[in-house]
């Protein structure tokens, strides 16, 4: 598992993160009980060059999905990027610039807000309609799914079709009846393979192993054999 190299954008991301604390490792208790050895959040990535290596890596992974194999349709040809308030929205609105600026792939973002807004355009949604659009949605981590969920809702409620979730990283665990996953429980809603992500646990492994951090490597192995998804 732990043999191969990274693309420098998935290697960037970790080291970005690591440096603003947004991906940490030691001992930490996360909402379902488990003491796992690496926390990842999402909200410390806040400076522009961290957030131009995040879209960037977004984008990365969102055209990579794409070419690597047209013929699983992994991850289709889409309009809008959709970021869930409050952390998607500058996920969705830097990624779509950077398809733009780097991949020549116009979309459009949109995000909804907490509360509807009673004046002015006034609703939930704002930026792109995702009426009768194909929507991609971007999240940072999956854990129990809800948030994902209830973007693919307000999505649908507004007239788009999710077509994807791209997400910065998948834990690939197994979730609290040891069995499935949360990644498997959200593509039974948007389409088989079409739950992608930046980065996964053994990415982690991989960098670490590079790094030369067996003390972490280790505590990660143990909590893979534990918890990982094994297929």
């Amino acid at each position: 598992m732990t043999t191969s190299s990274l693309p420098n954008y998935k290697s960037q991301l970790i080291e970005h993160a690591m440096s603003v604390d947004a991906l940490k490792f030691g001992t930490f208790t996360l909402k379902s009980g488990r003491i796992s050895p690496y926390f990842f959040n999402a909200g410390l990535l806040c400076t522009g060059p961290i957030l131009a290596t995040l879209a960037s890596a977004y984008a990365a992974t969102i055209i990579e999905a794409q070419s690597s194999s047209p013929s699983s349709n992994a991850l289709p040809k889409f309009d809008v990027l959709f970021g869930p308030a409050y952390k998607g929205i500058p996920f969705a609105s830097t990624t779509a610039l950077l398809l733009h600026t780097q991949h020549n792939i116009q979309v459009g973002f949109a995000y909804d807000r907490k509360e509807a807004k009673d004046h002015g355009e006034g609703g939930m949604m704002v930026g792109v309609p995702v009426q009768g659009k194909k929507v991609v949605i971007l999240d940072d981590v999956m854990t129990s799914g809800k948030a994902v969920r209830g973007a693919i809702d307000t999505v649908k409620a507004n007239g788009g079709e999710v077509v994807g979730v791209v997400q910065a990283l998948d834990r690939e665990e197994v979730g609290q009846d040891g069995v499935s996953s949360t990644v498997k429980e959200v593509e039974d809603l948007v389409g088989q393979g079409r739950v992608q992500s930046i980065l996964k646990m053994r990415d982690l492994m991989i960098w670490l192993e590079k790094n030369g951090m067996q003390k972490e490597l280790t505590d990660m192995r143990e909590y893979w054999q534990q918890y990982g998804l094994k297929n």
